[in-house]
């Protein structure tokens, strides 16, 4: 279980928050898992229809009229604000939602990103405010009511004498009252006789602590997080708390109720991002961060359809022989602005936004294609490794999707490996019948960064792999941590007891293909051998080798 806290992450899939892009007519060309979440609509039905569809009648011609006021004269009235007004199901319902409106220009083009929260639960608990409930009835806690009076009195006081504090508590994926009553009462008992800790309703708690320093703020976050290394047992359950403290400072962070949750639930989101169990001061380039995702995430989307995208392929060597068995196909990305972009950085984002749907089709279906090409040109056959991220995984067509693809390319299935991670195979029940269908097609299955995951060691003699890949992070330390090569051994022996071929990806300098030839393993790939290289380049390459 999360405990986040003092508060975006990947904010745009991860997220909650509905957030959604439109271009300059009011189309929408992206639709997070929060939006179909909070409206009903899957993605499928929303691209391509206006954003209208989502706001109810009385709203539609005021909204209509705002994005062209814009276009025309460049001036803001709500985009760098949060209004509140009503949102419209895909059922027809009302109900009520917080919505802040940003903008961009790329390439002359005008684009709108909205995030939409539902704030149906806010408006229930601002209902029991007016019945003057001032306590969480759970946790009896101070509700967001009596909160925002302390806030504004904190503020009030703040602004003569300048001493406050703000930070935001989250926990996520709540797993019972039973919980959250003891997670409020392990905050509330390590905090002072002037502090308060609020519960926001739901997962949310927020602390506030007046008239004290940004040091002692430091001080105090980092006990909070240690207040959770120790479980929490309910009737003989072990669970375990995350936080995730996002810290928002007055006057510095905003001067305003609104701006300092805002901007703490975004210091929160990043320390979420960067592992957990932390704590996160809240900076102005972290909107110009969550900005720049979604920029890419436009870029991602314009690339694929502009055929901005390369496969490469690098070589994978028998190390006895020496001789090139198979190679692993690479996606490139060269923007014609921002030059070329790293694997690392586009493809979590691929992942978050589903993107790395399209994109991973798009791969194996070039991989495939140009090995049937090699082939055809009369090059010893061999197999080609096409990683699938564990978003494809989950697709219900994948084992339809990769046998459409070998027929339309015509090549035979044993001359395709499929790279699957180590988080793939955690639902060991579905990742095993799904594996199992794609060995009866006779296609061959790896597990690509072997040791860097978390899947059970039993696992292994359960599911229908031929080999392990050991990750680069290894190899490249064999000589530098003792560790690391004793890591690298017992894994290449684990495997051959296991019956599996071992490959050792980012070779570099010639003693580690040494060292791994002396331990018996099977395959190697790196810059020792190549670089990735382009298809036309490995053709003539194999060219030169026939």
């Amino acid at each position: 279980m999360e405990f986040v806290g003092f508060c975006d992450n990947s904010v745009i899939e991860s997220a909650n928050d509905a957030i959604i892009l439109a271009d300059s007519m009011g189309t929408i060309i992206s639709w997070n898992y929060g939006a179909q979440h909070i409206f009903g609509y899957h993605e499928k039905d929303t691209i391509g229809k206006k954003l209208q569809i989502i706001l109810p009648e009385r709203y539609r011609e005021a909204h209509k009229k705002g994005m062209e006021r814009y276009l025309s004269t460049g001036t803001p009235h709500v985009i760098g604000k949060t209004v509140e007004l009503q949102g419209l199901r895909e059922d027809g319902s009302e109900f009520p939602i917080e919505l802040s409106l940003a903008t961009w220009v790329e390439e002359g083009n005008t684009y709108f990103s909205s995030i939409i929260r539902d704030i149906t639960e806010r408006k229930k608990a601002e209902e029991k405010i007016n019945q003057m409930v001032y306590l969480d009835p759970l946790t009896g806690l101070p509700n967001r009511h009596l909160l925002n009076d302390r806030l504004t009195q904190a503020l009030d006081q703040a602004r003569e004498n300048k001493q406050i504090k703000y930070i935001n508590d989250t926990l996520g994926h709540a797993m019972g009252d039973r919980l959250l009553i003891e997670v409020a009462k392990r905050i509330r008992d390590s905090m002072g006789k002037m502090d308060t800790v609020s519960r926001q309703g739901g997962d949310e708690f927020i602390v506030l602590l007046p008239n004290t320093t940004s040091d002692k703020v430091t001080k105090k976050a980092p006990k909070i997080v240690h207040l959770f290394t120790q479980s929490v047992v309910i009737s003989e359950h072990e669970m375990f708390v995350t936080p995730s403290i996002g810290i928002s400072l007055y006057p510095s962070d905003g001067r305003d109720i609104e701006t300092l949750i805002k901007n703490a639930d975004t210091a929160m989101y990043r320390i979420k991002e960067q592992g957990k169990n932390s704590f996160q001061f809240y900076t102005p380039d972290m909107n110009e961060i969550v900005s720049q995702k979604m920029k890419l995430e436009m870029g991602l989307r314009k690339g694929l359809e502009r055929g901005e995208f390369k496969v490469y392929y690098q070589p994978q060597m028998d190390v006895i022989s020496g001789q090139m068995i198979g190679v692993e196909a690479l996606i490139r990305w060269q923007h014609p602005e921002w030059g070329h972009i790293s694997p690392d950085e586009f493809i979590p984002l691929a992942e978050e936004t589903g993107l790395i749907i399209p994109i991973g089709e798009w791969v194996l279906y070039e991989a495939c294609y140009q090995n049937k090409i090699w082939q055809n040109m009369g090059y010893s056959p061999m197999r080609i490794a096409v990683n699938i991220s564990s978003r494809q995984f989950q697709q219900n067509n994948l084992v339809e999707m990769i046998s459409n693809t070998l027929k339309e390319t015509e090549l035979d299935p044993q001359y395709l490996e499929l790279e699957l991670t180590e988080s793939i195979i955690q639902d060991s029940k579905y990742a095993i019948t799904t594996m199992q269908k794609l060995k009866t097609m006779g296609i061959h299955l790896s597990i690509d960064d072997f040791g860097t995951g978390y899947s059970s060691l039993s696992y292994l003699k359960l599911f229908p792999i031929d080999s392990l890949k050991i990750d680069r992070s290894f190899t490249s330390n064999i000589f530098e941590d003792s560790k690391d090569a004793a890591l690298v051994h017992t894994i290449i022996d684990m495997a051959h007891n296991l019956d599996l071929i071992v490959i050792a990806e980012g070779v570099e300098p010639q003693e580690q293909l040494h060292f791994l030839r002396q331990r018996q393993c099977n395959e190697a790939q790196g810059y020792f051998f190549s670089r990735p290289v382009s298809g036309e380049d490995l053709s003539i390459f194999l060219k030169n080798r026939s």
